[in-house]
């Protein structure tokens, strides 16, 4: 039986012990039909529930019991969609006589019609065309017609849930519904007497919205007209619906009209146009406007670009008055009907003239705020026409480079988006024509420079003449290098650099010219061929710029040359022709690029790998092999000399400057070969590659070794470096792999792990005892730290179950090496099955080492998620058992892959599994539920909330201790949280079920993909971080129903747009005379924030002085603003600022903080103590002589106000630094530096308490 109707009858079975009387009358009744089902010895499937259950209803259609009735009723509607249709046509008339009975359009049982409702759109939806015809299908549908405008809301959506469902679905081989003019004459009533009867009107289109069908054709006009007719209503919610219904129409019938009933329609809902400040009604119509215009332009496009223009112009306004949605809207609007609505027979014509004036006029002052978007239609426009932009939109070019070049210009990236999609449109010899860089002193044309376009134009550049680049763009490159050393040779450093910038940004281009350009042949001559290796061999810092166009050049070539491209610039034919021309050129660059990788630094040599690759793939095989003995004879000449380099000459620092030993960049070559060596040069390749991977004195030439081995197992079968591997796989491989594995290099584990995967797809029978020879290893891989690794290790794990399970016989005694302990037949070869690799696998929990049993059940982990389908029940039951005795290990490496093994468990195998065995999963990881260490207690609540959502919480409560109840309560307030947060949703059982059904599916569906990294990842790391924020319950409130709390932010910023969208704007007045409003330039003198408003204080950072962090005090900088501002006004109001000169001198003299100057230029600190007046603190001036250490701080008190001394160091919001009699470390006073000894941070004074009072203020 069906998978859902078993879920769902399941669900009522448990309602059984509900407390809602209809709910236990559903789940007596089913009861009661399963017991008769089982005593009949019947087979269990929809067709018998369904037979029982109409019997049943039948035996009841007298008796009155409406409880009953609706019971085995709402049951029908559950069964009748798994019931077949031969079924379902045969019981027809039963069904139909039987369900009229209890259909009652005026009952007040909700919930009864709603199961008639579905009974029979179900039974409807299984029959015939003939069916259809009958009178009885026909009262039926009507009654649902009938039942869509009910004013109760649950029945009307349910009946156009099933109108829709059967409109849109009609009997084969009808192409229209045999029901749809009964729909649409039901619809043309119903609208009919919209102005009467609004609310039905309105229900109506919310039907005719929802359903997709195909219309009669007959009737398609009339309900057209009708649609039409209702905004005249003026009712706004009637004329967005009617709207909303007639953009669903037109999108399903719009093809089965006639070109005139097509284009008479289309000018009856242009004059439907309404106001733009209408938000609804503006966005449906210009949906409609958009599907109606694609769809004529689909049927007469010369036609339809008629009247594109004008419609253009009628929609742009929407653009600068409409909300920011209905902005959006008209934006797509127009962009599609450019997209679609222009044929390229019209690209050149006078239509397309009046487009760019609308769309230039967009750029007007006006559009400010919408220009991103106008710039985005520009830029569509620039697309479709192509290269017949040029000449009709030169000038809508130059405007937006102008703008673009203004200082204060807003919208840059949009500008630069429009431009490189010109460079795109009309190429880069155009656009520099009509735009000049103006950057060459010699050459330089009236205008302002434009160098900010060369970076722009990099990555747009598609399939341009590349002659354009070798006679424009590559001697003004020379002059602008010419000039640089001009500058140089005059000490004129800064515009030697600017220009040597410029020069590279040129060269930069030279990647864009050779993308497929269409006259390779004629541009790339010997010469520009031989200054490009010039380039690559001198000129370090052009270097990557050349291989990287040498690349592009190359791979696009041999790419057009044995693929069939459609809409290339170049025929299969011309990319072969280009393709034997590039290869005359290959050797001399192969030599150049060999010379450059050996000297280049072997952190950056990539490119220049790719490059040789890419020429390696366009010569002959025979001249690959040649070369590649010659790499091999300088391979073996130095690896006789070569001795491994020093740990520090293997740093990434060290290697950034300096180039590996030549032994490493020989075998790096001669591996870039394999995919094209002939078999004598691939066996020479394997041989060398054996000799590097057995030895075990450099680690990084055993590391090139595998690698160089993979890649010829990487090559296609047929291939001779694939015969070679696969005769070489008993005899050499296996055996090196086998003898190596004690003398392995950490960082050739990872080649060696690939090598071994792919090994494992392609072992003959013969040697399936590699697999558990090498396993070990591999559940060892699954450890390393580099990621790359573990997951190559998961994946081997994955590629040697799959070999294991297509069987065949383990050779024991290859296995152990001694064929003489081998006692029998039996012990001498063991059948290769799935339950045998596990076996083989869990083995490894007898490990000695923590390491070995954590990384054995990762493996197991693995392993059990994607065969678990494979295996039976006991044995995966064995499995658990086992391995769930180490959740409770005190070793926490061993815990946490345990943890991960039950999340696996938890998450892929049955219920039924799961359910008998929570008393022993619950106790043993809730032993880690208190543990911080490695994010324990977070996976322990991850785990128990999986298994509440897959069994039920009621369940897993039942599993918890009861010194662990709190983590039950704490997991049933989270749930009700969560159901705050929803609005209200279930958090029962069965919804939690449902909850976690997508997860399980997902699962499931991964499984057999290699899904490592998706879907075992999601259920091994998955789901932490939303627990992360709530694993205290007072750790914050959830916004939700019933909570106080403040609005989000994103919440407040919608409202306060809600008032008005129209941004306020301020012109800055920094202009030496009045503000031109014709001038374009114009816009850049207005600023949508107030330019007055005070800007918001700076957080400043302390500054340094004498070794001193001084931090600034707000109010001191408030009073120092002040004087400047007084002084400043000094001039035009005298009064004023003698007063305020006057008040500031006052303050200096009369303030706490106050000093005065002596006659001899001393500085004397108005800080006294009562009593003491004559104690001033003095700092001597710089050209005073003769004060002894010490004399300029003496003690002090408090000042002449009576004020205490050290207030102004007290803390504005805190109890002050300042101790009675002594100064804490942060008061600081100022010192003379003369009193001070050179390199000696003491204070001479008159008496110790002043010295310790002198330290301590230093």
């Amino acid at each position: 039986m069906d998978t859902g109707l078993e879920h769902q009858l399941k669900k009522i079975r448990e309602q059984i012990s509900s407390k809602t009387a209809h709910q236990q009358q559903h789940a007596a009744t089913l009861l009661a039909v399963e017991e008769t089902i089982k005593e009949q010895s019947v087979e269990v499937e929809p067709s018998s529930y369904f037979a029982a259950l109409l019997t049943l209803l039948e035996q009841q259609a007298g008796s009155g019991s409406k409880g009953l009735s609706n019971a085995i009723i709402y049951l029908l509607s559950i069964i009748l969609p798994y019931v077949s249709t031969q079924v379902l046509r045969a019981k027809f008339s039963t069904m139909m006589a039987v369900l009229s009975q209890s259909l009652d359009l005026g009952s007040a049982d909700v919930a009864l019609l709603r199961s008639i409702v579905a009974s029979l759109e179900a039974v409807l939806q299984s029959q015939d065309v003939g069916s259809w015809n009958q009178p009885v299908s026909q009262g039926t549908f009507k009654s649902l017609l009938a039942l869509s405008v009910d004013s109760k809301p649950k029945i009307r959506k349910r009946a156009q849930e099933a109108v829709s469902a059967l409109l849109s679905q009609p009997p084969l081989p009808a192409p229209v519904h045999p029901a749809a003019p009964l729909a649409v004459r039901f619809v043309l009533d119903m609208l009919g007497n919209a102005k009467a009867d609004t609310q039905s009107a309105i229900y109506t289109l919310q039907l005719v919205k929802s359903t997709n069908m195909t219309w009669p054709p007959e009737e398609f006009k009339e309900l057209c007209g009708s649609l039409m007719q209702l905004p005249k209503l003026n009712t706004p919610f009637l004329t967005t619906l009617s709207f909303q219904a007639l953009e669903t129409v037109f999108s399903s019938a719009a093809a089965s009209l006639e070109e005139e009933q097509f284009r008479d329609l289309l000018v009856e809902i242009i004059d439907l146009k309404p106001n733009v400040n209408d938000l609804l009604s503006s966005e449906a119509w210009l949906k409609i406007v958009q599907n109606g215009y694609v769809a004529y332009a689909s049927i007469t496009p010369e036609m339809c670009f008629e009247s594109l223009p004008d419609l253009i112009d009628l929609v742009l306004p929407d653009i600068e008055l409409g909300k920011q949605s209905t902005k959006e809207s008209a934006t797509q609007c127009i962009w599609a009907m450019i997209r679609d609505c222009i044929p390229t027979s019209k690209l050149g014509s006078e239509g397309i003239s009046h487009i760019v004036k609308t769309l230039t006029s967009g750029l007007s002052y006006r559009y400010r705020e919408s220009w991103a978007l106008m710039f985005l239609l520009i830029a569509a426009l620039f697309q479709r026409l192509g290269s017949f932009a040029h000449p009709v939109m030169d000038a809508l070019m130059v405007e937006i480079a102008n703008m673009r070049m203004e200082p204060e210009f807003q919208f840059k990236n949009e500008a630069d988006a429009v431009l490189g999609a010109a460079v795109r449109a009309v190429g880069p010899k155009i656009f520099l024509r009509i735009l000049p860089l103006n950057i060459d002193a010699t050459n330089r044309q009236n205008g302002v420079g434009r160098a900010w376009l060369l970076p722009l134009m990099k990555n747009h550049i598609r399939n341009a003449p590349l002659g354009y680049f070798t006679s424009t763009l590559l001697p003004l490159a020379d002059s602008l290098a010419a000039q640089s050393l001009r500058f140089t040779s005059q000490g004129r450093e800064i515009e030697a650099k600017v220009y040597v910038a410029l020069c590279h940004q040129i060269w930069a281009l030279l990647s864009g010219f050779c993308n497929v350009p269409s006259d390779i042949i004629d541009a790339f001559t010997p010469a520009f061929a031989a200054r490009l290796g010039k380039e690559i061999e001198e000129d370090t810092m052009l270097r990557s710029s050349v291989c990287a166009a040498l690349s592009t050049l190359l791979t696009a070539v041999h790419h057009l040359s044995h693929n069939d491209v459609t809409n290339s610039p170049l025929t299969k034919q011309q990319a072969l022709a280009a393709e034997e021309h590039l290869a005359q050129f290959a050797q001399d660059f192969l030599t150049q690029l060999f010379n450059v990788f050996a000297q280049s630094p072997g952190a950056s040599r990539g490119y220049i790998m790719d490059t040789i690759t890419a020429f390696l793939a366009v010569i002959s095989e025979s001249e690959v092999n040649a070369t590649f003995v010659k790499v091999c004879t300088m391979l073996d000449g130095v690896l006789k000399t070569h001795k491994p380099p020093a740990a520090a000459e293997l740093t990434e620092k060290y290697l950034e400057a300096h180039p590996p030993p030549h032994a490493y960049t020989m075998m790096d070559l001669a591996t870039t070969m394999a995919p094209y060596l002939d078999s004598d040069r691939a066996q020479m390749l394997a041989r060398a590659a054996f000799l590097l991977a057995r030895q075990n004195d450099d680690a990084t030439l055993q590391k090139k070794g595998y690698k160089a081995i993979v890649r010829l197992t990487e090559q296609p079968a047929g291939s001779p470096a694939h015969q070679l591997i696969e005769s070489s796989i008993s005899t050499e491989l296996i055996p090196m792999l086998l003898e190596s594995a004690e003398t392995v290099a950490l960082s050739s584990r990872r080649d060696r792990l690939a090598l071994i995967s792919r090994l494992s797809r392609q072992l003959p029978d013969s040697q399936i005892h590699f697999i558990p020879a090498m396993l070990s290893e591999v559940i060892l891989g699954t450890k390393e730290p580099n990621e790359r690794a573990r997951t190559i290790a998961f994946d081997t794990l994955l590629v040697m179950g799959k070999r294991m399970a297509q069987g065949g016989a383990i050779d024991m005694a290859a296995l152990s090496g001694d064929a003489g302990n081998i006692e029998s037949a039996e012990q001498a070869e063991h059948h290769a099955s799935i339950y045998e690799y596990f076996k083989i696998i869990s083995a490894g929990l007898a490990a000695q080492t923590p390491h070995m049993i954590s990384a054995t059940i990762a493996s197991i982990s693995r392993a059990l998620f994607e065969f678990y389908e494979q295996l039976d029940t006991e044995f995966i039951i064995e499995l658990m058992g086992t391995v769930l005795m180490f959740v409770v290990n005190n070793n926490r490496e061993i815990a946490k892959s345990s943890l991960g093994f039950v999340k696996v468990i938890a998450v892929v195998l049955p219920k039924e599994l799961l359910e008998p065995r929570l008393t022993e999963i619950v106790p043993a990881i809730l032993k880690w539920s208190h543990e911080y260490k490695n994010q324990l207690r977070l996976k322990c609540r991850h785990i128990l909330d999986r298994l509440a959502r897959r069994l039920g919480l009621d369940v897993v409560a039942k599993a918890v201790p009861e010194e662990h109840a709190k983590i039950v309560a704490n997991m049933r307030k989270r749930q009700q949280r969560a159901k705050r947060t929803r609005g209200g949703g279930d958090t029962s059982a069965s919804a939690q079920e449902r909850g976690l059904s997508e997860e399980v599916g997902a699962a499931s569906s991964a499984v057999g993909k290699n899904s490592y990294g998706n879907a075992y990842e999601d259920v091994i790391y998955g789901s932490e971080s939303e627990l992360d924020d709530s694993d205290d319950e007072g750790a914050g409130g959830v916004a939700g129903n019933g909570r106080k709390g403040k609005k989000p932010k994103k919440q407040q910023q919608q409202s306060n747009k809600e008032g008005s969208n129209r941004k306020a704007a301020w012109i800055k007045e920094d202009t030496d005379g009045p503000l031109d409003f014709l001038d374009r330039s114009a816009f850049t003198h207005f600023a949508t924030a107030n330019p007055a408003e005070k800007p918001r204080r700076a957080i400043s950072m302390p500054k340094m002085k004498n070794g001193k962090l001084l931090f600034e005090d707000p109010e001191e900088e408030a009073r120092k603003a002040k004087s400047v501002a007084a002084a400043s006004t000094g001039g035009e109001n005298g009064a004023d600022s003698t007063e305020a000169t006057e008040d500031y001198y006052l303050e200096s003299i009369k303030s706490k903080d106050g000093f005065y100057r002596t006659p001899g230029q001393k500085i004397k600190f108005r800080k006294r103590k009562a009593g003491d007046s004559d104690d001033d603190v003095e700092m001597g001036s710089d050209g005073e002589n003769g004060r002894k250490s010490g004399a300029g701080l003496v003690k002090r008190g408090k000042d002449s106000n009576g004020v205490a001394y050290g207030r102004e160091f007290k803390a504005k919001k805190g109890k002050g630094d300042v101790k009675r009699g002594n100064v804490d470390p942060f008061a600081y006073i100022p010192l003379n530096p003369k009193s001070m000894k050179k390199g000696l941070a003491s204070i001479k004074g008159s008496n110790k308490k002043e010295k310790r009072g002198h330290r301590n203020a230093v």
